[in-house]
């Protein structure tokens, strides 16, 4: 399997060289930076078990992807210091059906040099108050497998008030074996004191 653009040297030295020098900016992710989202993605896909894809997307979905979301008026958003991406995060449909509509699903990725820096908690904190300002109700976590990195996000998301509302054992194969899927929940906002305004 080929080896995810962004991964070599050049790609790790430069997030190596932008850690600890100065806090990262959170900002509205912007078509520039697809090269760099598609990497760390193409990593996770490769690599990990946050995503159930089984094959990197390619630069060109990634882009069909992120206009889509912006398009859907989620936010998208990249965490950068000194000019290099090292993360980014984005919420979209929990589901497609209208009554869903003030339910959101979230997603992070980090690039794997930032991965354990406390820049998750920052993309989450972000992501929840952009979702609450634009009245979405609830925020979906679906976590893929149960172990390894996946512990680390079920942490990330317990720091931020999510609670764990259910675990779908063994729906998932991948990298040679059997995943659980874990779903945690958060209230944005009025959650179901009123009416979604959406």
């Amino acid at each position: 399997m080929p080896r995810p653009q962004g991964r070599g040297i050049c790609f790790g030295t430069a997030i190596a060289h932008s850690m600890g020098m100065t806090t990262p900016s959170i900002r509205p992710a912007e078509p520039a930076d697809l090269a760099a989202i598609a990497a760390i993605y193409a990593d996770a896909v490769t690599n990990g078990t946050a995503s159930w894809e089984l094959d990197p997307p390619d630069e060109a979905e990634m882009r069909r992807r992120f206009e889509a979301i912006r398009a859907g008026g989620y936010p998208y958003l990249a965490a950068a210091r000194e000019g290099v991406l090292l993360g980014y995060a984005y919420a979209g449909p929990y589901r497609p059906r209208p009554a869903y509509r003030a339910t959101v699903e979230n997603s992070i990725y980090l690039a794997p040099a930032a991965q354990g820096l406390g820049l998750g908690g920052l993309l989450l904190a972000a992501l929840i108050a952009e979702c609450t300002q634009r009245g979405f109700r609830q925020m979906i976590a679906v976590i893929g497998d149960g172990t390894g990195a996946s512990v680390a996000s079920r942490r990330l998301h317990e720091k931020a008030g999510f609670r764990l509302i259910g675990i779908a054992e063994k729906v998932g194969f991948k990298h040679g074996r059997w995943l659980d899927q874990m779903l945690m929940q958060k209230e944005l906002g009025e959650g179901d004191r009123s009416p979604p305004a959406l």
